[in-house]
């Protein structure tokens, strides 16, 4: 196919030797099941193909890191672009990172105050400016004509010293001096020790008229030599009944008045990042001091006290004393986005600076509108990108590179949709297009139904998971995906295939768990209540506070309670209810671990039962083997090339560092003698290395790890490996992992439950199990709320809770509750339109 990314015999995890044309210059969506495969023909084969090549091409130097870098099992791919991969993962993310940095727009907002910023004097506030000769005099010469006026230099109290220079002076052929504004004769002044009155020497007394310029900027230059760069010109008027008045200007950036010297006006200067600009109470952080053990990120809402130094906005005095139209710039990071490009596009900016000034505030706008574009408006720059969600993270990126477009290239994005309304999908929709208008190839693995609609071809993996996976089902257009009767997907698009509705809503005990006035961040002081006993989705426009209220308040307030700590938290006036339950529960899209040790196995406690298994074996009980000898984490049994990892870390200079797999143990983590014994053939790694589906097989007669398999599996992970590091787990997946655990552990009917979009990453089939597990749930008596786009979730709830109408500081309160029946009756209700919309099938045959 001509103008075509050619792929022969892809072998990646589990493709099956897939032949596959993708057009190129097109926007282009990949679906399928969960475990399809659909990662593995984007990311780990076009992509990871795309960045061997960039490192071919840098030449010998780069030889000994691809030499480490595995080549994607594929026969050929042709047609291949340079590639960039744009992700939901926050692992590489830091307490110092915010939504300006990840975006570079903090930068260009950096070069603006440093371009047109005033810096003013830290001791009496007066502004600094560094005036040239040729400045003043026109100043000067603005002043109405046959003005009288003195051109003086500033002297400054008079020290013990000054004798000796007034004398000088007075040699050099001055003869004046101004003593506390009044005029004496140089050669009369007499020192008193006991005061230090303001001394101003005269330069010269001129009256404006035509002509007076050269005389002048002579004077002045004489002025500001004898000034130390201060010149103080007084106008005494072109009568002596007009009172005088006094102007001063600084040549070398110091305060006229006080004489403070202002901080050379860099880029640096306002970074937090740096030793110029950051606190030096709290080396740019912002927060008072952190906590023993504790990431910056895990503080939640009210545990952490900004710095008092410099009240949280992480920048020294000198940095927060440089404004433009009076405001510095920690309180412009701090505006939402669509606020900051209104301030943007009313910026005063000094005349003599306006060229350079509107050149940045065209680029920042520029980028900050990609950023609205892809629902992002209600963010601001001074955010951590630490808590961004993956999807927020996601677009932030995606905003980054349009903002400096590139042509030629091919982007590759996973589920660029995560953390979106359906209203919000249009934008960025949008946005993708623009991409793909620029001369770029753009293909989104997706689920999201409008996103799929939209594209120019869809990729639909499948026809199962894991290995009843790695085939393309069907592929071209929607409508040619949505008439293949081989397509799960184009199946429940048409509407042949949906999720079944109970007809009967859960009423519940007929108690509510209720926060009274909520007011964290943008949420209004609202007053919300969920259905002990029911499934609640709470949902609304990205940003209108569902996370807020949920997963912080709610956790937090009836965590308290049950704790019973007494609490002074403003961000809530009570809760009440909250003693029908006798555990919370929150389950959120955070990594199952902090190191890429963590794996399904480890979390859900299957681990430490395989490890035991295998040393029960009769060659290990021969051999004096302990569970502690199958253990990548313990010396005896793991590889101590690579300490159990499996992978070693390249550093790399201008990309990401690379992690390769270890040369000795070949990525297995254990040593020779660990992996000698076996369990029906498999040794330790191998089993490690099997699917959940696989394992169920396998371990169907050992009921503890069958049982913690089967909850993996019913939440839809059955293709995810046992080791799979956590690192490498999306948010979604994360969570379920997260689930399944909980689902292992017994119940009586009293536990409250808490997710954050569980939905995410999980196709229409997936869907469909998930939510039986949720019912299962909810069935025995607990009570689950959940944070939700998903309109097959929303219609199987008992109860809806819609947050908006806007987002930021346009969200924050409750525009409908009630059954979903009834929010799809709502007027102003944007999901209730879009329930209603689904409601007919997405694409009708």
């Amino acid at each position: 196919m001509a103008g075509a990314i050619v792929i022969k015999g892809a072998r990646v995890h589990n493709l099956k030797n897939i032949d596959l044309e993708i057009p190129r210059d097109r926007f282009v969506v990949v679906t399928g099941v969960s475990g399809s495969g659909k990662s593995s023909l984007a990311f780990d084969t076009l992509y990871a193909e795309g960045r061997r090549r960039y490192l071919e091409s840098l030449g010998p130097d780069a030889r000994p890191w691809l030499r480490q870098l595995d080549k994607p099992d594929v026969d050929a791919i042709e047609g291949l672009s340079p590639t960039i991969a744009i992700q939901p993962t926050t692992a590489w993310t830091h307490p110092r990172s915010t939504v300006g940095t990840l975006t570079d727009t903090y930068d260009l907002l950096r070069l603006l105050f440093a371009r047109v910023g005033e810096p003013f004097c830290l001791e009496c506030g007066a502004p600094i400016r560094a005036y040239a000769i040729e400045q003043i005099i026109e100043q000067a010469l603005a002043l109405p004509t046959q003005s009288r006026i003195l051109v003086l230099a500033p002297l400054g109290p008079s020290p013990a010293a000054a004798a000796d220079r007034l004398r000088e002076l007075a040699r050099q052929g001055f003869s004046r001096i101004l003593i506390d504004g009044e005029m004496h004769e140089l050669d009369s002044f007499r020192i008193d020790a006991e005061r230090a009155p303001r001394l101003d020497l005269v330069i010269d007394r001129l009256v404006l008229r035509e002509g007076v310029e050269r005389r002048l900027a002579d004077s002045l230059e004489i002025a500001s030599r004898h000034g130390n760069g201060v010149i103080k010109v007084r106008v005494l008027g072109a009568s002596e009944s007009e009172p005088a008045r006094e102007m001063l200007y600084s040549q070398n950036w110091a305060c006229p008045r006080c004489g403070t010297l202002a901080p050379e006006l860099t880029p640096s200067l306002f970074s937090f990042n740096s030793p110029q600009g950051a606190c030096p109470a709290c080396k740019g952080i912002g927060i008072a001091s952190e906590q023993p053990g504790r990431r910056v990120s895990t503080l939640r809402l009210g545990e952490a006290e900004p710095c008092p130094v410099c009240r949280g906005t992480r920048l020294k005095r000198e940095s927060r004393a440089v404004r433009i139209g009076g405001r510095d710039i920690c309180p412009i990071a701090a505006l939402s986005i669509g606020e900051t490009v209104a301030w943007l596009e009313n910026v005063p900016i000094a005349e003599d600076r306006r060229v350079i000034g509107e050149r940045i505030v065209e680029e920042i706008i520029s980028r900050l509108r990609c950023m609205v574009q892809l629902g992002l408006d209600y963010l601001s720059l001074d955010r951590r990108s630490e808590t961004l969600s993956g999807g927020e993270l996601q677009r932030a990126r995606l905003a980054t590179q349009i903002g400096s477009p590139l042509a030629g290239v091919l982007y590759v994005l996973d589920e660029p949709s995560i953390g979106l309304h359906q209203k919000d999908t249009a934008q960025l929709v949008a946005v993708l297009k623009r991409l793909r208008d620029l001369g770029n190839s753009v293909i989104v693995v997706e689920h999201d139904p409008e996103t799929m609609l939209a594209a120019d071809h869809i990729i639909d993996m499948g026809p199962g998971a894991g290995t009843q996976g790695g085939e393309v089902v069907a592929q071209g257009a929607p409508s040619d995906i949505v008439r293949s009767g081989r397509s799960v997907t184009g199946r429940y698009l048409s509407g042949d295939l949906e999720i079944p509705i109970s007809a009967q809503r859960r009423s519940g005990s007929g108690k509510f768990l209720t926060i009274r006035s909520a007011r964290a961040r943008n949420l209004k002081g609202i007053t919300a209540g969920f259905p002990v006993g029911a499934m609640t989705c709470v949902t609304g426009v990205s940003g209108a506070g569902k996370s807020t209220l949920v997963m912080e308040l709610l956790y937090r307030s009836v965590t308290q309670k049950m704790q019973r700590f007494g609490s002074g938290d403003t961000a809530y006036a009570g809760i009440d209810g909250w003693e029908n339950f006798d555990r919370i529960i929150a389950v959120d899209q955070s990594a199952i671990g902090r190191t890429p040790r963590s794996n399904p196995a480890t979390y859900t406690g299957i681990y430490d039962h395989l490890r035991e298994l295998f040393a029960q074996l009769p060659e290990a009980r021969v051999r004096g083997y302990g569970a502690d000898r199958f253990s990548f984490n313990l010396r005896g049994g793991r590889c101590e090339a690579c300490l159990g990892d499996g992978v070693t870390r390249v550093e790399m200079q201008f990309i990401p560092d690379l992690f390769v797999t270890c040369a000795v143990c070949q990525g297995r983590r254990y040593n020779r003698e660990t992996l000698q014994i076996r369990y029906k053939g498999l040794s330790i790694a191998d089993v490690l290395d099997l699917t959940v589906g696989q394992a169920l097989e396998l371990f169907g007669s050992i009921p503890p790890v069958y049982d913690r398999l089967r909850m993996l599996h019913d939440v839809g992970l059955g293709y995810v490996r046992l080791g799979q590091s956590g690192t490498t787990l999306s948010g979604g997946e994360a969570q379920r992992v997260k689930l399944a655990r909980e689902l292992g552990r017994r119940s009586n009917g009293k536990s409250l439950y808490l997710f954050d979009e569980p939905t995410t990453g999980l196709h229409f089939d997936d869907v469909k199990k998930l939510l039986e597990v949720l019912h299962r749930l909810t069935d025995l008596g607990n009570t689950l709320v959940v944070v939700e786009h998903n309109l097959d979730m929303i219609r199987s709830a008992d109860y809806v809770v819609e947050l908006g109408p806007g987002s930021g500081p346009a969200g924050g309160q409750i525009v409908a509750r009630g059954t979903p029946e009834e929010i799809a009756g709502t007027p102003g209700s944007a999901t209730g339109t879009y329930l209603l919309k689904s409601a007919q099938g997405w694409f009708p045959r």
